[in-house]
């Protein structure tokens, strides 16, 4: 039986084990589990792949994208770049152990943001400084987009939220929410940006996924935003983990 699985803190809002159960049962694979693995510290890693030699995999969730590079060996370029994973491969050949990092929210964001993405649309703001928003800002570079990153605190080239000017939000595209502000059960909670500067020619985007409308997208609908979901990004970056998992090039 090969085991794959999520690790995390906390991970009651996580739906990767029921997309995995789903697509199992679906696909008629008989010999794959996928558990939760709820590590409230990362240094915990290095005993949950030891002692679960059947372990193939683990995409990897909040707070650990980037701690976790400390217990990977070998990398794709694109986490070099990001300072984030948040898939893992293991080798096993006998007693060691290999460890891959691959990050696949970079597809996911790309796959979701890209039908959206028009001529017109230059310059991003990014609220919050984890591991996804380096995932964010790599991609939005990759495209050729401007970033601005924003957060509670003001630092460096970091924006807080008062520092947002109506120029800001009049000179701004898109805004994408990767903090976990108004994922269950929280959900009341959102991104204190100034949703009144906003109209019909943003567009934003939220990671968190559950629910599948935030207060920060259902906010942004009612000034006539265009909204995306975190659903479509969940599912491609799944998927692109199933095949990195079973692709014996990777």
């Amino acid at each position: 039986m090969r085991k794959f699985g999520l690790i995390g803190y906390p991970l009651g809002h996580s739906f990767s084990q029921k997309y995995f159960a789903e697509k199992f049962s679906r696909e008629n694979i008989n010999d794959c589990l996928y558990d939760n693995y709820p590590l409230k510290h990362i240094e915990l890693l290095p005993g949950l792949v030891a002692g679960n030699p059947e372990l193939y995999g683990l995409n990897v969730t909040i707070p650990h994208k980037t701690a976790v590079l400390k217990y990977v060996d070998v990398t794709e370029p694109s986490v070099d770049e990001i300072g984030a994973a948040n898939v893992l491969k293991f080798r096993r050949t006998g007693n060691d152990i290999e460890v891959y990092g691959y990050n696949t929210d970079v597809t996911g964001i790309r796959d979701s943001l890209l039908p959206y993405l028009k001529g017109n649309i230059r310059n991003v703001l990014i609220l919050g400084t984890g591991g996804s928003s380096k995932a964010a800002a790599w991609t939005m570079r990759q495209i050729g987009l401007n970033v601005t990153f924003v957060s509670r605190m003001r630092k460096g080239d970091i924006l807080s939220y008062s520092d947002l000017t109506e120029d800001h939000y009049r000179n701004t595209d898109l805004i994408i929410n990767t903090t976990p502000l108004g994922m269950y059960p929280d959900i009341s909670t959102r991104p204190d940006i100034d949703f009144k500067l906003l109209n019909e020619k943003h567009i934003i985007f939220d990671f968190v996924y559950n629910p599948e409308y935030t207060s920060f997208l259902k906010a942004g609908k009612e000034r006539g935003c265009t909204i995306i979901t975190g659903l479509k990004m969940l599912h491609s970056q799944a998927d692109r983990s199933w095949e990195i998992w079973n692709d014996p090039e990777l």
